[in-house]
């Protein structure tokens, strides 16, 4: 039998500044503020949460995801979801010729995600519904290759390449000449396979493309495109908390 999470001890780690972490036994969802409302991303079975602050009130706490160094709010009632790490978390070293041969999975991946019965879900980070930066980082992560979780996170961390470029895996990013707002994943013969929701796209998992834009959705997203990238390395958490601005 598991020993149970208390409130107390969650405390004292904080105060003692031990920066423990704890393994989440269900997806948790983390959310935006201490209300618990705007949904920023999901952490699934088996991750890893570091508790960083217990509310006055003691209904939430706020966490950190542990794979991407993500901030967010949970309530206390999920502590009974939580069991003591025994390890910390050690993401995976990849060179770019082990990510490379991993491709083929990460894409397969994708094609399953789809196949499920799914829909858009802003700050989906598990399956079966995604947000399109959520369906790239667990595709990704499938195959044991870990990646930022934003979109504009992403696009920061891959290696920046031409459209002539592209090949299975590579990355497509969306969005104005500010930042960017969108991310697909490259699949072949100018097709990408993205989660998009409803305003420009399918309100779910589907595949576009970049050569027939046919399509209203390939069209509209087309003209979004900002650049192209690809991953070469697996990102390394480094304790540092990231600020949502855009999935």
């Amino acid at each position: 039998m598991r020993e149970m999470v208390s409130l107390e001890t969650v405390q004292d780690d904080i105060y003692r500044g031990a920066r423990q972490q704890y393994v989440c036994d269900r997806v948790i969802n983390l959310y935006q503020s201490p209300a618990c409302d705007g949904l920023v991303t999901q952490v699934d079975v088996g991750n890893h949460l570091r508790l960083l602050e217990v509310a006055k009130n003691q209904a939430v706490l706020r966490v950190c995801s542990c794979k991407d160094d993500y901030p967010g709010w949970i309530s206390a009632t999920h502590l009974e979801a939580l069991t003591l790490a025994s390890e910390p978390y050690r993401a995976p070293m990849l060179s770019a010729a082990e990510i490379h041969a991993k491709i083929p999975a990460v894409v397969a991946f994708a094609h399953t995600a789809m196949a499920a019965e799914n829909e858009y879900l802003w700050g989906g980070a598990t399956a079966p519904n995604y947000d399109c930066s959520g369906l790239v980082q667990a595709a990704f992560m499938s195959a044991g290759v870990q990646l930022p979780r934003d979109s504009y996170q992403q696009e920061d961390f891959t290696q920046r390449i031409a459209k002539e470029e592209l090949q299975a895996g590579d990355l497509i990013f969306f969005g104005t000449p500010e930042r960017t707002t969108h991310v697909a994943l490259y699949i072949d013969d100018g097709n990408y396979i993205h989660s998009s929701g409803k305003d420009k796209g399918h309100n779910k998992i589907g595949v576009d493309s970049i050569t027939d834009l046919s399509h209203p959705v390939s069209q509209g997203y087309y003209e979004l495109i900002r650049c192209f990238g690809r991953v070469v390395k697996s990102y390394q958490p480094t304790g540092n908390m990231t600020r949502y601005v855009s999935h």
